[in-house]
């Protein structure tokens, strides 16, 4: 009787023994966080006759995502591509626009634009477009539309010229 007790005592301590040897593997680091990529360019075309809401949102990571009524897509842009969207920001000086620019006229037709850059937004309609805002939101409306015609069709984006 007392084998079987000393068999039953060895079981149970190699049971025990392979069970904790898992737990005592050496204790890994948790990986370091990465940070999020951060908004560069958050552009919004809303209304018009035909009800258009698109949004066009460019990362500082260079990736870019496009969403319709249609549509919605992920591109990406190379560096070179956001350095120039950079500079027309700051060629255009962005940061030095007011806030808000409205019509006094009214129309059902007009199309409204929320562009922010930086932290910093301005929305402005047809009809009240500041000279300054005005190429930054046809480059805008340049990519959006590649990158909508790009998804339709199937072909890659095509890059942005200086």
């Amino acid at each position: 009787m007392r084998i079987r007790t000393w068999m039953a005592f060895l079981s149970l301590c190699l049971v025990a023994a392979v069970l904790l040897s898992g737990c005592l593997g050496e204790r890994t680091s948790p990986s370091p966080r990465t940070d999020p990529p951060g908004i560069m360019v958050d552009y919004q075309r809303t209304g018009g006759i035909a009800g258009v809401n698109d949004r066009l949102v460019i990362f500082d990571n260079g990736v870019a995502m496009i969403s319709t009524r249609k549509i919605m897509t992920e591109f990406s842009l190379n560096q070179t591509e956001l350095e120039l969207i950079d500079s027309l920001f700051k060629a255009n000086r962005f940061m030095e626009l007011e806030g808000n620019y409205t019509s006094a006229r009214e129309g059902a037709d007009f199309l409204q634009y929320s562009i922010s850059y930086c932290g910093k937004t301005v929305k402005t309609e047809d009809t009240a477009i500041p000279d300054q805002a005005q190429p930054i939101i046809d480059e805008m409306n340049r990519i959006a539309a590649m990158a909508t015609a790009n998804e339709m069709t199937g072909s890659p984006l095509p890059r942005i010229s200086p």
